[in-house]
């Protein structure tokens, strides 16, 4: 094989993992009131946008993980995003977590419910400025 075609094939294989790999860094993420435990993880009372395909899904997948939003820089957008997961990371504090995008949102980000977004608050200046900055990659949900 040429020399070319082995370089050819190399850079196939990394615009397919890179591809595979969706994540960005340094983004904001805001929080939002849905308050799932407080509603059942009814996707309907909280008229989240993926209620439309995952409403009836299993109370089990409803409340794995925390919810939010998502109108990020990379990954799926629509329905094709609803039901993925992500793992999130403060940037500043390293904090992780696993939430499920029940939701669309507008600001480029992440919309994350309330009760995640404290728990990758862990240093408080999140609550202070009223957005965190974080890193997201698509992960696993394991359903």
């Amino acid at each position: 094989m040429k020399r070319e075609s082995y370089f050819a094939v190399f850079l196939v294989i990394c615009l397919v993992a890179k591809a595979a790999a969706q994540q960005a860094s340094n983004v904001r993420a805001t929080y939002h009131l849905y308050e799932p435990e407080k509603i059942g993880w009814n996707y309907l009372t909280a008229s989240v946008y993926c209620a439309t395909w995952d409403a009836d899904k299993p109370l089990a997948f409803r409340q794995k993980y925390g919810w939010t939003a998502f109108c990020g820089p990379v990954g799926p957008r629509g329905q094709e995003s609803c039901g993925k997961c992500l793992r999130v990371t403060n940037t500043r504090t390293n904090a992780q977590q696993i939430v499920r995008i029940v939701d669309q949102c507008s600001n480029g980000g992440l919309d994350l419910d309330i009760g995640v977004f404290r728990q990758l608050d862990t240093d408080g200046l999140g609550n202070q400025q009223g957005f965190l900055t974080v890193n997201y990659e698509f992960v696993n949900c394991g359903d």
